[in-house]
């Protein structure tokens, strides 16, 4: 059965990006523009893995991460961060509310394949 990752980004490029990059190693892709059509979909889907953003409109990255990580049923998600945001206090920020790893733009897509590989084998 595939493994189905969301991919949180307001850049349609990104996300389209990533999408082909995990799509042609078999994994299926549910990609949304930001945290709120994030968590409107996460309850109707069944998500292995979030890839976020941080600078989202509506709801950022951050957000995300909390409503997930304070959620039961899927607390236990695993979420990597893709960000320009590259400071060290943004990236122990995403880090102590719960996101599993950080991945910096811009990325290549190896990069995000082995980190993905290191969630879902």
């Amino acid at each position: 059965m595939k493994k189905t990752i969301m991919v949180a980004d307001d850049s349609p490029i990104i996300r389209k990006l990533i999408a082909f990059s995990l799509s042609i190693k078999g994994y299926e892709i549910i990609s949304v523009s930001d945290g709120m059509e994030a968590l409107e979909t996460l309850p109707k889907e069944n998500i292995d893995l979030i890839i976020t953003d941080l600078n989202m409109p509506n709801v950022d990255g951050f957000e995300l991460i909390q409503a997930v990580r304070s959620n039961d049923g899927l607390k236990l998600t695993p979420i990597i961060v893709l960000s320009n945001l590259s400071e060290t206090d943004d990236i122990e920020k995403a880090l102590q509310f719960g996101a599993d790893s950080y991945l910096i733009k811009p990325f290549e897509q190896k990069a995000i394949i082995n980190e993905v590989s290191k969630y879902l084998n």
